[in-house]
């Protein structure tokens, strides 16, 4: 069976029971995450999304089977078992594609999901909500729910086809049907006037895609759909983040009590708290999804870091330092393409943005060579010059504490790990893998 499957029947037995859900081509972030599911004994549950990895390789520059192999290598390197390791795709469909017709972008998605599941991903989330360039209808309103739900089923075909035309070593693929409000890519509406997904929107997603998926014979397959996208009322912003309130989601949460071998997936739980997303889980969101909050975490590291090298290493002969933050910042200026589109207002609040944003646009930055070389340095100058205690008090408390304990030691990336952990730790929490 497969291992997500087989978190349905203890969730439904207690509530308490969930995953998350890691959705990160982070170096730093994966490995954070695999360390967490090593230390709960757990699975290292790992996603891609769809602009991430690609057939063409998206903006990682990985194809889904480069990216499995990239996360097995870290998995390998820690020594957690590789059958623990589950992947998962998110958002596939004709996202990446929608500005052509929608003849040609399913096209070009079949050929996505044939990858993803040949490459060895067995978590499909199925998301066909975005209109394509011939698609009719209001562009501000979500595409009409029948072609969804047949683009969703014609996609499924594919991937069971591609599974029975494997080896089948591996586990059958499960799916995740339906889409969050905001669509994939951020918030693009005012934070304050996030609702949470219908009951009636929520049972309509789920009765079209049934009858979809039986009127192509796959039966078996929705046998296998495990989890509903719908949005929870959370949400985060620039520098706003969007409570959960478990009030105005029971409705919601009583509804999929109703359906014996579904849960919910929620997006965007990214800066929840721990109590918030513990309660998500009792309330049967119980597949969560974190990505930018791992790399928020990550650059908060990093930039204290790179202030302890300065204040400690400016004027040690022989030392360059990284200049890690100024660096970054020149090359989100040279290459402003991940970030424009996203950060508003004058010159002064983008800057701010850009380096502090929930959103985090300068995770894409960190594999840019300067970038990347500019941390290595970082990293090098605070191993050979470990700062003082004094420092680490004043730059990272938490992991202060972790030093005098004993639990961490003075490392630049053992640091960014424990500073990711925080996060990793919060959803185990909430998950039921772990006690506070």
């Amino acid at each position: 069976m497969n291992r997500i499957r087989e978190m349905l029947p203890l969730h439904k037995r207690s509530a308490s029971t969930g995953v998350y859900s890691v959705c990160s081509a982070n170096r730093f972030a994966i490995e954070a995450a695999v360390r967490q599911a090593l230390d709960d004994d757990s699975i290292a549950l790992i996603e891609a999304t769809s602009n991430q990895v690609d057939q063409y390789g998206g903006y990682t520059g990985m194809t889904p089977l480069q990216f499995r192999l990239f996360v097995e290598e870290i998995a390998g390197s820690i020594g957690f078992p590789p059958e623990k390791v589950v992947l998962g795709g998110d958002h596939l469909g004709p996202n990446t594609w929608r500005k052509e017709p929608a003849d040609e972008a399913m096209k070009k998605a079949e050929v996505l999901i044939e990858a993803y599941v040949a490459g060895g991903f067995t978590k499909i989330h199925l998301d066909t909500s975005m209109h394509c360039a011939d698609d009719g209808g209001n562009r501000r309103e979500p595409l009409d729910d029948q072609v969804v739900a047949d683009r969703a089923a014609r996609l499924c075909e594919v991937a069971e086809a591609t599974y029975n035309a494997s080896a089948r070593t591996r586990e059958r693929p499960v799916y995740v049907i339906g889409t969050e409000v905001p669509t994939p890519g951020g918030a693009r509406e005012e934070l304050m006037g996030l609702v949470p997904t219908s009951c009636q929107a929520a049972r309509r997603t789920i009765d079209v895609h049934r009858e979809a998926f039986k009127a192509r014979g796959l039966r078996d397959a929705w046998e296998r759909v495990v989890a509903v996208v719908v949005q929870p009322g959370v949400e985060f912003g620039e520098a706003t983040v969007v409570d959960y309130r478990p009030e105005r989601a029971r409705p919601l949460s009583r509804l999929i009590e109703k359906y014996e071998g579904l849960v919910y997936e929620a997006h965007s739980t990214d800066y929840q708290t721990a109590e918030a997303l513990r309660q998500m889980v009792e309330d049967h969101f119980a597949i969560l999804k974190v990505g930018p909050a791992l790399t928020f975490a990550m650059r908060e590291a990093v930039f204290a870091l790179a202030m302890m090298e300065r204040e400690y290493l400016a004027t040690k002969r022989g030392v360059e330092l990284s200049r890690v933050c100024e660096v970054l910042e020149e090359e989100m200026l040279r290459e402003p393409g991940y970030w424009r589109d996203h950060y508003h207002g004058n010159a002064a609040e983008q800057a701010y943005a850009r380096k502090y944003s929930f959103s985090d646009r300068c995770r894409y930055y960190w594999p840019n060579p300067r970038v990347s070389e500019a941390l290595n340095r970082l990293i090098a100058n605070i191993n050979r010059n470990p700062p003082p205690l004094t420092l680490i008090s004043q730059y990272l408390p938490e992991q202060y504490r972790a030093v005098r304990e004993g639990s961490l030691e003075v490392e630049a990336v053992a640091v960014i790990r424990h500073k990711i952990q925080r996060v990793t730790g919060d959803y185990s929490y909430a998950c039921g893998m772990r006690r506070r």
